[in-house]
This record gives structure tokens, C-alpha cells and sequence, in this order.
């Protein structure tokens, strides 16, 4: 087999992976970040937590007709049309910062979570156009490891735009607020222009699929969306496979939400930049994780470490609580993110492996579904008990024990499956 980086297509296919990640989470980062600096306590915690549901919903929303999409057209227009609406939605983002329209903005994370969603399917299932089956793994390796690289990057390059463009200045509502770093719009539209640029050359490795037809009246019933859960449902290695994943986004997602709470009020952290850096190394920690992990599966799919990414993952969370130290809470994002690659790298080649080929859009999507479902009701969750005065340290208490607990799971539901996959 090819080297991951001789395979034709495989760096504009990654660079528009990157660059869409970028501008999503660019813009997150600049809602959040206005967030921290103008709510505290429970608020901060519920207004975050709904950041992150805006992004989950459209995946629910569209989880049929984006797998629909993947699988009737070739993926690469789907990305392609995706990048232009992505242009349109960062041009509306820019005229909310220079408005100081910080609502308007904040529900502009909902539209360009919609572009992420339609674009999504195509995006996974372009792997394995590009890499064939016996590359599953390295390419899902290169995928996350590009996407947490991105994130990381973005991370950092947008919160540290925020911070110096607020230096010096002083502000009484969050509109205000926002007008200071307007500028940051037009790098979000610059980004997604280059976006553009390379969707227009990615190859497209399939034909247009004339017979497959989009049945409306069975999408609003739910009867599309029933049916395609059942082709993952019916697959004992796809449903398990998706259900780890589901647990581990879940978890991730909640800590996005309530550890810059805790981070504010148990470790007087007030600078947005050191704060998303922190948490960023559990991004450094997936690409270290994705790429071991993408060695050890040259040829086969290393499934053993399935278990061993669940038990670091429960270790670092009982750690977050126990350390007080900002050096040693870095470690240990990085070592969370380490278990996560462990853990979500083999699981994502699994059911790219299993799933058919004509099949592979509608069952990435419905991965999707019920990934983002198990995300959005840890966030409503998450909401709910900071409405009722729960504070930031008792959740992350919450969320270990959920993660000890999918451990011990995990390892009775797949234990016959921890052999290698050729």
C-alpha cells in the first residue's frame, strides 16, 4: 500500500479538513471567549453549554439528508457547495462583529454548524475513496489528526487575536465588546476563500447516483431516519463502535462547557488565551494518540487499545478534580487526549470497515445522529444542573464516573472483538 502522503488527493482533501475546522471553531472561540470575559458562575457554565448545543443540532436536524447527499453525489461537490455556503455564513458573522450584534453571532454558530453537517458524511466517507479499506486507519489517523491540529491551531491563533485586540480597552456589555475585535471576521473570510480553492481540486473518484432518490414524505415521518438506523442497529461492531463514540464526544463536550468555569474559580485563571491553550493540549494529546495509533494499525486494526483508551480516558477525569496545579491539569489534558486517540482511532476505522460500501454515507451520517443526540443530552443535562446550582467540580465528578462505568461496559460488550482486524 501507498504511503498516506503519496496518495493522490490526500493533501487538498486534508487541507480543506483543516481549514473548515479552523473557521468553525475560530468563531466558537471568539463567542466563547466574550462569554467568559462578560458572565461567571452558573451562567458562564449554561450560556457555553448552549454555545456547543447550537453546534450539535443541525447534525440531528440533517443526519438523513446529509447521508443521502454523500451517497447519491460525488463527495467532493458535496464539500465543494459546502465551502461556498461557509463563505456566506462567515461574510453575515463579520457584519455581526462590526454591529456589535452579539446574539445575532451567537446564533450564527447554528448556521455554520448546518454547512458542518451537511458537509460531514461526505467528508468521512471521502476516506475511503481515497485510501481503500487496508488504509482505513492510517487515513482516519491523518483525518483526526489534521482535525485536532486544526483545532488546536485555531484555538490558540483566535484567542490570542481576541486577547490583543482587547488590549488596552475596556468595555460595558458584550456588544461593545465584540465591535474591538471585528477585524477577526475578515480572517474567517479569508479562510473559508481558501477553503474554496482547494474544494475545487479535489478529485472525484465516483458518478452521480441517478436511481437514488430523496423520499421527503418518509423523512418528515421519521421513516428514513428509522430505517437508517437500523442498518448501523443491526451491526453488533458498528452500533458498539458508535456508542463509545458517542460517550467519549459526550464527555468531551461537557467539559468544554463547564472546565473554563472551573478553571475561573478554582484556578483564578482570567486570560481567554492561557485558558483555551490549557484545554487545547487534550488536541496535542488525540494527534499524539490518533498517530500511535495509526503505527501500530499498518495493516490491520488494532482494537486492544480500545480498552486501554477507556481506562486512561476514566483516570484523567478523577485527576482534573484531585490536581491543582496549572502545570499538572496541561499534563493531564494531554494525557486524556492521548486515551482519546487510543480509544476513538480504531472505533472509526471499524465502522467505516464494516459498513458497505453503498451504504457508508447513510451510515456515517446515522453515526452522526447518535453521537451528537448523546452530546446534546449531556449538554441539557449539563444546563440543568447548573440551573439548580451545581457547580463545575461536582459535573466533572458526574462525568468520571459515567466514564468508569462506559469502561467496565465497553470491555464486557466487546471483548470478543480486541483481536486485530485485517
Amino acid at each position: 500500500m501507498k504511503q498516506p502522503l503519496n496518495v493522490i488527493g490526500l493533501f487538498t482533501y486534508l487541507m480543506v479538513v483543516f481549514l473548515n475546522a479552523f473557521v468553525d471553531i475560530g468563531h466558537k472561540i471568539i463567542i466563547q471567549n466574550t462569554i467568559f470575559k462578560t458572565y461567571d458562575d452558573q451562567q458562564q457554565i449554561i450560556f457555553t453549554a448552549i454555545v456547543n448545543a447550537l453546534i450539535l443540532l443541525p447534525f440531528i436536524m440533517l443526519f438523513t439528508p446529509s447521508g443521502y447527499l454523500a451517497d447519491k453525489y460525488p463527495k467532493n461537490r458535496v464539500m465543494r457547495v459546502s465551502a461556498w455556503f461557509a463563505l456566506g455564513i462567515t461574510l453575515l458573522i463579520t457584519l455581526s462583529y462590526y454591529q456589535g450584534w452579539f446574539w445575532f453571532g451567537f446564533s450564527m454558530t447554528f448556521l455554520l454548524a448546518l454547512q458542518s453537517a451537511l458537509y460531514s458524511p461526505a467528508k468521512y466517507g471521502f476516506i475511503k475513496e481515497l485510501m481503500g479499506k487496508r488504509g482505513l486507519t492510517k487515513g482516519n489517523a491523518a483525518v483526526q489528526s489534521v482535525t485536532m491540529f486544526s483545532i488546536l491551531a485555531a484555538t490558540f491563533f483566535f484567542s490570542i487575536l481576541f486577547e490583543t485586540c482587547l488590549s488596552g480597552m475596556t468595555w460595558e456589555s458584550k456588544d461593545e465588546l465584540l465591535t474591538f475585535i471585528a477585524p477577526v471576521g475578515w480572517v474567517l473570510v479569508g479562510l473559508t476563500l481558501l477553503e474554496i480553492f482547494y474544494a475545487y481540486r479535489l478529485p472525484e473518484k465516483t458518478q452521480t447516483n441517478q436511481k437514488m432518490q430523496f423520499q421527503w414524505s418518509d423523512y418528515f415521518r421519521g421513516k428514513t431516519q428509522r430505517r437508517n438506523l437500523r442498518l448501523v442497529y443491526r451491526h453488533p461492531v458498528i452500533w458498539l463502535s458508535i456508542v463509545g463514540l458517542s460517550a467519549f464526544w459526550a464527555i468531551s463536550q461537557v467539559m468544554l462547557a463547564t472546565y473554563p468555569e472551573f478553571a475561573k474559580s478554582h484556578l483564578m485563571m482570567t486570560n481567554t488565551a492561557e485558558l483555551q491553550g490549557l484545554m487545547a493540549l487534550a488536541g496535542i494529546g488525540i494527534m499524539i494518540g490518533s498517530f500511535i495509533a495509526g503505527k501500530l494499525s499498518s495493516d490491520h486494526i488494532e482494537t486492544r487499545l480500545i480498552p486501554f483508551g477507556a481506562f486512561g480516558i476514566s483516570v484523567a477525569l478523577v485527576l482534573f478534580v484531585l490536581l491543582d496545579s496549572i502545570v499538572l491539569q496541561g499534563l493531564n489534558f494531554l494525557f486524556l487526549g492521548v486515551m482519546g486517540g487510543f480509544f476513538i482511532v480504531p472505533l472509526n476505522a471499524l465502522i467505516q470497515q464494516h459498513a458497505y460500501d453503498k451504504q457508508l454515507g447513510r451510515v456515517l451520517a446515522s453515526n452522526n445522529l447518535i453521537q451528537n443526540i448523546m452530546m446534546l443530552s449531556f449538554l441539557i443535562m449539563t444546563v440543568s444542573l447548573a440551573m439548580i446550582g451545581v457547580g463545575s467540580v461536582s459535573i466533572i465528578w458526574l462525568l468520571a464516573l459515567v466514564a468508569v462505568v462506559g469502561t467496565f461496559y465497553t470491555i464486557f460488550k466487546m471483548s470478543h472483538h480486541f483481536n486485530r482486524q485485517k
